[in-house]
């Protein structure tokens, strides 16, 4: 199953094409996005159903994140071992888990304003709950995944490392800095959910390019080991972590600039697209 956020409004794709689930169910469900995960069981058992209307014309332009408005952001630092080695830390043991704000969450076609100082990309797949999660083991994880979608964890890395202690979240969570989709896409649509291809671009030149299969903490670990200490809530999202290639592991670093357009993809989901500007 695959749907998204048209402008504010729930989409599902059927045989026939994409259909409002608002007036295909009869008011039966809400046409807001983010209220759907509250009922998703009920909503999976209906959209195995659902009249294919395809009443709806999807422009990308017009797409939103598909989770738009979560009420918890969590996020894992050094998920992958190419990207602990190029950020000069060890591979770690545990988890390394910040938030980024909600107000951070923006659409997968944006402009992203650049704030003063050196701004990052971090292409990475996004594991959005389905199902109240609470001290779930790993091999039901995958039971309280709604879906997967495309996220981009942007970083101003000044401000991030910033002070007496590193400020991860209040440098990942300028406005636009938590961008998501183009669709959310259940996981039984995927031979292997667990191995994707994953980059991106600026301008047209690779710069990452990884499989979550190389994941350090999957997502079903990172499922269980999250709610082992905390419920995780329908419409919770988790970026699961980012592989190398990132600005500040290279040399010279590189941080995106006014005018570069960011090309972000999952293979089997889509791609993203932002194009930097000043204020």
């Amino acid at each position: 199953m695959r749907i998204a956020n048209l402008s504010g409004r729930l989409v599902l794709l059927t045989d026939a094409g994409w259909t409002d689930v608002e007036r295909a169910s009869r008011g039966q469900f809400s046409a807001d996005p983010q209220e759907i995960f509250e009922r998703w069981d009920q909503f999976r058992d209906w959209a195995a159903q659902a009249p294919s209307a395809g009443d709806v014309l999807l422009k990308e332009s017009e797409l939103h994140a598909p989770v738009p408005r979560p009420r918890q952001i969590l996020a894992i630092g050094l998920n992958y071992r190419d990207h602990a080695d190029e950020s000069g830390f060890a591979v770690p043991e545990q988890p390394p888990v910040f938030t980024k704000f909600v107000s951070a969450v923006a659409g997968p076609r944006a402009e992203v304003v650049l704030p003063d100082g050196s701004v990052d990309w971090e292409v990475e797949l996004v594991a959005v709950i389905g199902r109240h999660a609470w001290q779930v083991g790993e091999d039901q994880a995958w039971e309280h995944v709604a879906g997967l979608t495309v996220g981009q964890d942007i970083s101003e890395r000044d401000l991030q490392m910033s002070g007496p202690v590193p400020q991860f979240s209040l440098g990942k969570s300028y406005p636009g800095f938590a961008p998501m989709g183009p669709y959310l896409v259940t996981p039984d649509e995927f031979a292997d959910p667990d191995n994707l291809e994953l980059g991106c671009a600026i301008d047209g030149e690779e710069v990452q390019k990884g499989r979550t299969s190389d994941l350090i903490f999957s997502v079903p670990q990172l499922v269980a080991r999250l709610s082992a200490v905390l419920p995780l809530l329908p419409g919770d999202v988790i970026f699961t972590g980012t592989p190398a290639g990132v600005g500040l592991g290279r040399s010279p670093r590189r941080f995106l600039a006014e005018g570069e357009e960011l090309v972000s993809y999952i293979e089997g989901i889509g791609e993203m697209r932002h194009r930097m500007v000043r204020a």
